[in-house]
């Protein structure tokens, strides 16, 4: 099964994907598909794309041998994708400056988008600050108490922050008003979806305008290393589009593991966000995907720590690559990844976003699998400065020295 060929034409992964949405916005999916396949090979627009992700980004980021915690462990060699380098200090604008060019091309004047943890609507506010479009950003109440500092840089950029006060007040109540509002303002607006998920031709567009991220790593690490790729890539996973970005270029590379980690909060028995590990496929915000739900096909809350974690569902591609077992995916739980962020922040001088270390989380289990001469890449999401309230109310005493 090639999976660099995926999806299919309809927008499917096997059986995830596809679009599950009201007939209003159909022409306008039509609309954006055209659009994404024209762009994809036109010269002029990826001369565009590249040279905003390299003068305004800051690619390519830098894969850093992580010398300390590689000590630590006692070997495997520990590499750190870093993401956090990004302007706005995280992955999401990989993917918001190659969709407002697409907004620009479509002629659209109205931006909207949803965010939980902040990343994705400060990436939103930025990029159309940068291009003088009018930005609404759906959140949930309880991420803009969490996540304050990002609602303010999305301000001062010039966006409107509207909360989301329904359900849990978390991101999927974002998204449910996201669209709503799109549904109302098709015509003059274009919707940027933050992650891996929602309806075609979403997951796969979204997915391509982060594949960046393997590509550099697979580049980086031959010219470093030599080695045409790692033994292991490691990502956390809400949605999906960090890992998805990571792991794309390398699903067919013989031997190479792709490990996603998702949030399982307080535990596997009590609140959590482990979707892959716990769920079933059901429909969410217009596409089939595993997701949390009870027998009767509610959605039921998520949980985690990490306000960027905290999804009920997860991108179809996702799912897809766990049912065929062409990625491995396991959990971390809130205390794990706050041990885990301030290892990494002691030993190597980078305060990762709790996004991020989550997968840190998993390397203890990892260096016990494997010897010194194996190479594991790590996706370094983002930054945790936006999580340093979250953070000061859990951090007890360093458990690591």
């Amino acid at each position: 099964m090639n999976s660099l060929t995926q999806p299919d034409a309809t927008g499917h992964f096997g059986p995830y994907g596809g679009r599950f949405v009201p007939e209003i916005l159909m022409p306008a999916l039509e609309e954006l598909t055209h659009a994404w396949q024209a762009a994809k090979t036109d010269p002029e627009f990826q001369a565009t794309l590249d040279g905003l992700l390299a003068d305004y980004v800051g690619r390519p980021t830098a894969l850093t041998f992580a010398e300390r915690l590689t000590e630590h462990f006692n070997g495997p060699q520990i590499w750190l994708k870093r993401e956090d380098l990004c302007h706005t200090g995280a992955h999401k604008i990989n993917n918001t400056v190659g969709q407002i060019l697409l907004a620009r091309r479509m002629g659209k004047s109205r931006i909207i988008a949803e965010t939980g943890a902040g990343q994705h609507g400060v990436a939103t506010a930025t990029v159309c600050a940068r291009f003088g479009m009018e930005c609404i950003v759906y959140m949930g109440a309880e991420d803009m108490e969490r996540q304050r500092l990002n609602v303010l840089r999305m301000e001062l950029l010039g966006a409107e922050v509207r909360p989301a006060t329904s359900g849990s007040q978390t991101l999927k109540d974002a998204t449910n008003e996201a669209i709503r509002d799109w549904v109302t303002n098709v015509q003059d607006t274009f919707y940027i979806i933050g992650s891996v998920v929602g309806p075609h031709p979403y997951p796969a567009m979204v997915r391509d305008f982060h594949t960046i991220i393997g590509r550099e790593t697979a580049a980086q690490l031959k010219q470093k290393t030599g080695r045409d790729a790692p033994d292991v890539l490691l990502a956390c996973v809400g949605g999906g589009s960090n890992a998805i970005g990571l792991f794309h270029p390398f699903l067919d590379v013989p031997d190479v593991r792709c490990i996603g980690v998702e949030a399982s909060g307080e535990g596997l028995d009590g609140r959590h966000a482990a979707t892959l590990t716990l769920g079933s496929p059901g429909v969410l915000h217009g596409a089939m995907s595993y997701l949390l739900q009870d027998q009767e096909g509610q959605v039921q809350l998520a949980h985690s720590i990490s306000a960027g974690l905290d999804y009920p569902g997860v991108g179809p591609e996702h799912s897809w690559l766990k049912d065929s077992g062409q990625v491995e995916y396991v959990s971390a739980t809130d205390r794990e990844a706050l041990d885990a962020l301030q290892l990494v922040s002691r030993l190597e001088g980078i305060i990762p976003a709790l996004e991020t270390a989550h997968a840190i989380a998993h390397l203890p289990a990892l260096a016990r699998e494997l010897g010194p001469d194996a190479i594991v890449v790590v996706g370094c999401s983002g930054r945790g400065d936006k999580d340093m309230g979250t953070i000061a109310q859990h951090m007890t005493s360093p458990s690591h020295p």
